[in-house]
C-alpha cells in the first residue's frame, strides 16, 4: 500500500495546485504586502495543525517575519485528549489571544481541517477584529459533513477573508483495507505544508518583482549565514519575541 498512498498524496497535491491556484496567489499577494508594510505573518493551529506554524518559523530558506502562535495546552505533548477538549471550548481563545500582538497590517493563517471547533474560529474572528487579513487552511467539504461546535454556528471557512481548501475528505484518511473498518493514512499535514510553503514561495517572487528584498533566513549550517540571520532576528524580535526566547 506504500505506493498507493504516495500516489494518492501526489493526486491530492495535483488537485490543490489546479483548484486552489488563484486562492494561493491571493494569499501570497496578501503575505507579500504584509511584509512590505512591516507586518508580521501569524500562524495558528491546534493539535497537529500547529505544525504549520513550526514548519514556517525560523526556517532555512523561509521568511523571517513568521510568528507561530504556539499554545501548549492546545498541542499534543501536554495531553492529546486534553488538548482536543480545550479546542472545543467556546471563548477559550480569549485567554491567550489578548497576549498576541496582532495589528492591522498583519496577516494571520489559521489551520483546521475540519474547521468546526471553536478555538480556531475564535482566533480567526479576533484577528479580523484587530484588522488583520485572515487566511484559513481548511476543508469546507469536511466541515459541511459535521455540525459546527461554535456557539454562532460558523465554520472556519466562513470566518476568514480567504479560505484555501486542502481538499481533505471527512476523517482525514486516504487509505482503506477490506480487513479493516477504519480508514488510515492521514494527509492533512502534508497538504498543509505544501499549501503554506507554496504561499511563501510565491510571496517571495512578488516581493522581488516589487524590487523589495525578501527577508529570508539562510541555513545556519552554511558559512556566512550567522550575520545575515542575526540582522533579521534583530529586525523582527520585538514583534516576535520567540525568535530569541
Amino acid at each position: 500500500m506504500l505506493g498507493q498512498y504516495l500516489k494518492e498524496i501526489k493526486g491530492l497535491l495535483d488537485v490543490i495546485e489546479k483548484d486552489e491556484e488563484q486562492n494561493l496567489k491571493k494569499a501570497a499577494k496578501a503575505v507579500a504586502e504584509c511584509i512590505q508594510n512591516n507586518g508580521i505573518i501569524h500562524v495558528f493551529g491546534c493539535g497537529h495543525s500547529h505544525m504549520l506554524g513550526e514548519e514556517l518559523f525560523y526556517r532555512a530558506g523561509g521568511l523571517a517575519p513568521i510568528n507561530p502562535i504556539l499554545i501548549e495546552d492546545l498541542m499534543l505533548h501536554k495531553g492529546a485528549v486534553r488538548s482536543s477538549t480545550f479546542e472545543k471550548q467556546n471563548d477559550y481563545a480569549d485567554q491567550f489571544m489578548q497576549n498576541v500582538d496582532i495589528r492591522a497590517n498583519d496577516a494571520v493563517i489559521v489551520a483546521s481541517t475540519s474547521g468546526r471547533n471553536p478555538v480556531p474560529i475564535d482566533v480567526a474572528e479576533i484577528s479580523k477584529a484587530k484588522g488583520a487579513f485572515v487566511i484559513a487552511v481548511t476543508s469546507p467539504r469536511y466541515a459541511e459533513t459535521q455540525s459546527s461546535r461554535h456557539k454562532s454556528g460558523k465554520y472556519l471557512y466562513t470566518s476568514v477573508d480567504l479560505a484555501i481548501d486542502n481538499h481533505i475528505e471527512e476523517g482525514d484518511a486516504l487509505m482503506k483495507h477490506p480487513s479493516m473498518g477504519a480508514s488510515f493514512g492521514s494527509a492533512s499535514s502534508i497538504a498543509g505544508f505544501a499549501i503554506v510553503n507554496s504561499i511563501m514561495v510565491d510571496a517571495v517572487e512578488i516581493m522581488l518583482e516589487n524590487q523589495y528584498e525578501p527577508p529570508v533566513f539562510k541555513s545556519g549550517n552554511v558559512d556566512g549565514a550567522e550575520d545575515h540571520n542575526r540582522e533579521l532576528v534583530e529586525k523582527y524580535k520585538k514583534r516576535i519575541p520567540i525568535l530569541e526566547g
